[in-house]
């Protein structure tokens, strides 16, 4: 199948490991220059752009704090120029802080926020504007969690809430823009093998493969061949909806 990718422009949000990094690599072997962000410049996101532009495509790293509404901005205007059209976002950045709903800091409860929920609104806002204005089509994706329709129970009630409030604005931001071209769909996921939980895996992996009815952790290659086929052209059908990527742990 021919995703009619080639050529196309991406920015990814958390690119520079985990599920960002495969969505990135996976985007850039079909023939799409990608803007890669992290929040510094490390050896990690520099790898993986050198990996991105050895698949024959341009790829730039930027380095950001998603929890700065100006940097955010900064990052957007930043990635336009590089590439000029924006035809792909993924948003794919967060952060999934721990505390009981009786100890969490406001603090960390803004933070989170910030991250998870003000800066896709900031991004998707911005791709937005610049491809209504230019009267072009566009793809969103925003990578969620099981945790938005389930809740959480291992202290990370933030976290899902976040969640939960990226969904509505997935469906919201759909209703208004896919007329105009702009689709906007989620990625739900379950229990993926990246840093956040390998530690965990390593020490339990019976307990959390028993969670699940596929019988296996997802791997980011796993997440990444989904979100390529969604900004592809053969699923432009595809709004406002969020698939749930997950093994079988979140059946709706």
């Amino acid at each position: 199948m021919d995703l009619k990718l080639k050529g196309k422009n991406a920015i990814i949000t958390g690119g520079s490991r985990g599920v960002g990094r495969a969505i990135a690599l996976g985007l850039a072997a079909e023939g799409v220059n990608v803007v890669v962000t992290a929040r510094k410049k490390s050896k990690e996101l520099l790898e993986v752009v050198e990996e991105a532009k050895s698949m024959g495509v341009n790829a730039y790293p930027l380095g950001v704090s998603m929890n700065n509404a100006d940097d955010v901005g900064k990052m957007m205007k930043a990635a336009e120029a590089l590439l000029g059209d924006l035809d792909i976002l993924i948003n794919n950045a967060g952060i999934w802080l721990t505390g009981w709903i009786q100890d969490i800091p406001l603090s960390d409860w803004e933070e989170t926020m910030d991250v998870n929920l003000t800066a896709p609104f900031l991004t998707s806002q911005y791709f937005a504007k610049i491809n209504l204005k230019k009267k072009r089509p566009g793809r969103i994706i925003n990578i969620n969690s099981q945790a938005a329709f389930n809740g959480s129970t291992t202290g990370h009630a933030h976290y899902a809430a976040s969640k939960a409030g990226m969904v509505a604005l997935t469906i919201s931001m759909a209703r208004e823009l896919s007329s105009k071209g702009i689709t906007v769909n989620g990625i739900a996921l379950g229990i993926v093998n990246t840093d956040m939980i390998r530690d965990n895996l390593e020490a339990n992996p019976g307990y959390y493969e028993s969670r699940i009815p596929i019988g296996r952790v997802a791997q980011p290659e796993d997440v990444a061949n989904i979100a390529v086929f969604m900004v592809s052209e053969p699923a432009s059908y595809l709004t406002g909806t969020t698939i749930d990527a997950t093994g079988g742990m979140l059946m709706r």
